[in-house]
């Protein structure tokens, strides 16, 4: 958050994979862009090389991931990669994939930090324009709720409640900056559950998912190897970065949620949008 000027990467970087719900084969390259293009996804694989920015406008729908489209340009689970390049404070960037879905890699955005690094990140000649958040926002659905507040800084408070037995109630509350990001939020992968297989087979998602790159639990353990206690925290706070990137611009203010998801933090910044216009 202390760029004063926008930034892009110095050099292109590529990974392949597959994705973490279509399972597809994907070859991804990471390029950098010109100032004020912010970060936008190009299907290398489809006729004239279709493109959809990184802006809620073009979120079509937000269950288990998030989904751009324009035109014949679709691509959707973007939420890991967009987290990392807001994490790492990378305003400008052009994503090209030769499928829908960006590799799962390890489940988590720490493979994408790595890859920012290996690129490495050049300041551009134009100013950095952040979201200054003047009052607060809130969103609400049952029990759950997200909500901004004015703050000198990026911050982001959430507070994780699972009736599982080995999870139960986990806090974080963390100034996000690329320093804390990469020591505390990256390497937080993404959580599933065996009762829900049936259901995501059937809705065609989670097909390219093993306990690797997801924390996996059944009824009454975790079939996974934790990275920390409080992994599936972390990894909310990592959807939030995400989400929040698709404003366009840096946010400045603090976040506090409780039990959010991507359709509630996709609500929250749409809010934050309306009053900046």
């Amino acid at each position: 958050m202390t760029n004063v000027v926008q930034t892009t990467l110095a050099q292109p970087v590529s990974y392949s994979g597959i994705g973490l719900h279509a399972a597809n084969e994907v070859h991804m390259v990471l390029r950098p862009a010109p100032a004020d293009t912010g970060i936008v996804f190009v299907r290398t694989d489809l006729a004239d090389r279709p493109s959809v920015p990184a802006q809620l406008a073009y979120v079509t729908n937000t269950m288990r991931a998030t989904t751009l489209e324009r035109g014949e340009a679709k691509v959707f689970t973007v939420e890991h990669l967009l987290s990392a390049l807001q994490g790492m404070a990378v305003d400008n960037c052009i994503v090209e994939m030769d499928s829908v879905e960006p590799p799962v890699a390890d489940g988590s955005s720490l493979t994408f930090v790595r890859l920012i690094e290996k690129a490495g990140i050049r300041n551009l000649d134009t100013p950095r324009h952040v979201l200054a958040v003047r009052r607060q926002h809130l969103v609400q659905e049952e029990d759950k709720f997200i909500a901004v507040l004015p703050y000198d800084g990026f911050r982001i408070t959430f507070t994780s409640i699972n009736p599982h037995p080995m999870l139960g109630v986990q806090f974080s509350d963390t100034e996000i900056t690329k320093e804390s990001y990469i020591r505390d939020i990256a390497f937080a992968r993404t959580i599933a559950f065996t009762r829900e297989l049936d259901m995501l087979k059937k809705l065609g998602l989670g097909k390219g998912g093993t306990l690797e790159n997801t924390i996996v639990y059944d009824d009454t353990a975790c079939l996974s190897v934790l990275r920390s206690d409080d992994e599936l925290v972390r990894h909310k706070v990592l959807d939030v970065i995400g989400d929040m990137a698709l404003l366009g611009r840096p946010l400045k203010g603090h976040i506090i949620a409780v039990k959010s998801s991507h359709k509630l933090n996709n609500m929250l910044a749409r809010q934050i949008s309306e009053e900046m216009n």
